[in-house]
């Protein structure tokens, strides 16, 4: 007999032989014993995690002439049939190769014959999502009403691509990704049965790589074993695989959080010796992080984390030194980093400096000291190793101040002082008009004062604004204006308006403009001179880009 490869030959069986999915096992068993099996069933999920294998067990179950807890017992006739491949009346249809409607008329014709034997005649459709429009429209009819003897089952790894009347005719069973450590286990057994001798390290980093699919995993296993002569290692599984040392990525995380840089440049030689994968890495370091992120969170949650309990003990070690804001800074820097090597012509390089980035990054604690006036480090304080010398201030001891209270005297109401009516009031009253009237506002923006004669003053239009001098001189505008001018100066002044070829002054907005320059430009100069600014600019080697002032 030719060789079978692994996954083919370790194919469950029965309900109790599969691996990471007994939600679906046991709901499966509970229809048979009810009575319940539904006649249309969808199975959906990642490749390799046992679709089309739960379809074939659950069809020679209800074909099997002695079936034994509801599990196929597997060497009835009909049984043996079924796992030969040979079963008549368990018809296996591939979707991707037979997806247009004439297959599917093909089938709803075969449908209303009885089945050759016992009491079912079962379909089974896989990668259904390739089927055609045309032909999932033929299959409705059959699919929601087939005969008493036929029972669908489907199968497909794009759930989105199944339209929703098919769906809504099916019952639905989502397989979940396989856990590392059910894989693990799987892999053990079978080495035993092969009487292979592996390394628990070695078996995880192949359920790792298979990333939750039982088929990927036992073709890894296989791969493996067909290269190595002896006892599967940690080190052969990473070298026949592509992968980086385990041990390694430890170290470098290890250093990493340590803030070590000169031990990375020494782990850079020993990852570019191995021929590490730039973008393998960092996704195992991202890994490493998230696990170290919610074991920090929460120290019991290991039941988040697929992996071995040294390794979780290991992180767990690595959660207590670090502080929740390092360990989240360090996640964004390595998202970044991956992102970046994505586009890297060198990615190597790339690789090399993103590591010696994160290991120099300060720790925010020391950031927080470094920025806050009210904690900065004194000179018998240092903000962190990084920051030691750098910054020192004297203390002053503050003396407690003596508050000694009064009897409160009534003081008379202060006499109300209207705003003087020149260029800086105009500024003013149009500043406090938009909060009136924005509209009428809008058009004093840029009109000029041009000055003021015993009670009468003169505004000026622009060249451009000159069509606003006969709608402030005139009407509803120019009577709402008079009135808050009242309001504003006080009552007794008038005004005219006339139309100004060249401006002899600021309007109300440019000189809000200049105001407002002037402001920021002494906050820029402010901050700049800080002396929090220029210890930052000194510790990070940085120079200040932009400076918002804009709220």
């Amino acid at each position: 007999m030719s060789y079978q490869v692994f996954a083919r030959k370790y194919r469950p069986q029965s309900f109790d032989q599969m691996v990471g999915q007994s939600h679906i096992s046991q709901t499966l068993i509970n229809a048979l014993k009810s009575g319940r099996v539904p006649h249309a069933i969808l199975f959906t999920g990642l490749r390799g995690t046992g679709k089309t294998t739960s379809a074939r067990i659950l069809a020679k179950t209800l074909r099997c002439e002695n079936p034994v807890n509801f599990s196929p017992c597997n060497v009835c006739p009909s049984c043996i049939e079924a796992n030969s491949g040979r079963a008549v009346d368990i018809i296996e249809i591939d979707g991707a190769s037979n997806n247009g409607v004439d297959a599917i008329r093909d089938l709803r014709d075969s449908v209303m014959f009885m089945p050759t034997s016992g009491k079912y005649k079962i379909f089974i459709i896989d990668e259904v999502h390739m089927l055609s429009t045309a032909a999932f429209n033929a299959l409705l009819k059959t699919l929601e009403e087939p005969p008493a003897h036929v029972i669908f089952m489907m199968a497909t790894t794009e759930i989105n691509k199944i339209p929703q009347t098919i769906l809504s005719r099916c019952q639905r069973f989502d397989l979940r990704r396989i856990p590392f450590k059910q894989m693990a286990g799987l892999l053990r057994k079978i080495c035993d049965l092969e009487k292979i001798e592996a390394d628990d390290k070695a078996l995880w980093l192949i359920a790792r790589q298979g990333d939750g699919s039982a088929r990927d995993s036992l073709s890894l296993l296989d791969q493996v074993v067909n290269f190595t002569t002896g006892q599967l290692t940690e080190q052969n599984v990473a070298g026949v695989l592509g992968l980086t040392d385990r041990g390694l990525i430890y170290d470098i995380y290890a250093h990493l959080l340590e803030r070590n840089p000169k031990a990375i440049v020494a782990d850079l030689e020993k990852a570019h010796t191995m021929g590490t994968s730039p973008s393998l890495f960092f996704e195992e370091l991202i890994q490493l992080l998230r696990h170290t992120i919610v074991l920090k969170t929460a120290p019991d949650s290991e039941i988040l984390i697929d992996l071995p309990a040294e390794e979780v003990q290991s992180l767990r070690e690595f959660a207590k030194t670090q502080s929740d804001s390092d360990l989240h800074m360090l996640f964004d820097m390595a998202l970044k980093a991956l992102s970046d090597l994505v586009r890297a012509t060198d990615p190597f390089m790339v690789f090399e400096v993103c590591l010696l980035r994160i290991a120099q990054a300060p720790r925010i604690s020391d950031i927080q000291n470094l920025l806050s006036g009210a904690t900065m480090p004194t000179s018998n304080q240092v903000a962190g190793p990084k920051f030691q010398g750098l910054l020192k201030t004297e203390s002053t001891p503050v003396k407690p101040a003596v508050v000694i209270s009064e009897p409160v005297k009534p003081q008379p109401a202060a006499p109300v002082v209207k705003p003087t009516l020149n260029a800086e009031g105009w500024m003013k009253f149009v500043s406090h008009l938009k909060q009136e009237s924005a509209f009428l506002a809008a058009k004093l923006d840029n009109i000029i004062f041009a000055g003021l004669n015993d009670k009468h003053f003169t505004l000026e239009a622009a060249a451009q604004f000159s069509f606003l001098a006969e709608q402030l001189t005139k009407g509803e505008t120019h009577e709402k204006l008079q009135g808050f001018i009242d309001s504003f100066f006080g009552e007794g002044y008038t005004f005219t308006v006339i139309k100004a070829k060249v401006a002899s002054g600021d309007s109300a907005k440019s000189m809000n403009q200049k105001i407002e320059k002037i402001s920021e430009d002494k906050i820029t100069t402010e901050i700049l001179q800080d002396p929090r600014v220029l210890a930052a600019q000194k510790v990070f080697k940085a120079q200040v880009k932009i400076i918002s002032t804009k709220e």
